[in-house]
């Protein structure tokens, strides 16, 4: 009975270190906890946790804006391994409509030569 008790329980701890990724809350975990996750190192650890001192992060957006080195493609590469900010897995933000202008008409140069009517 105790063999298979420990059976099941190596059984179990092999499955959930397979899992690869660890998840945690950018605005509760600890520098272990987010270096945990693949693709955060000391460095951005770091850089996540000295921002963090002025205030929880409130969206993935206001993350990307306040860490230097985390862009859009990065957080959604994080999110994949298990970050998440206040809870939420990133979801990219559309991008606002730029209006479009039209090109002013183009006014032929003075030196340019003119067609000439044939008579």
């Amino acid at each position: 009975m105790i063999r298979s008790l420990i059976t099941a329980i190596v059984t179990t701890l092999a499955l959930l270190a397979g899992q690869g990724a660890a998840a945690a809350d950018v605005n509760q975990a600890s520098a272990a906890e987010l270096e945990a996750v693949k693709g955060i190192g000391p460095a951005l650890s770091g850089k996540i946790l000295t921002a963090r001192q002025q205030g929880s992060f409130k969206s993935w957006q206001d993350l990307v804006e306040r860490v230097s080195g985390m862009g859009p493609g990065n957080a959604a590469r994080l999110s994949q391994n298990g970050l998440t900010v206040a809870g939420a897995a990133y979801a990219p933000v559309a991008a606002a409509a730029k209006p479009v202008r039209e090109a002013a008409p183009k006014k032929p140069a003075k030196d340019a030569p003119t067609a000439k009517a044939q008579s």
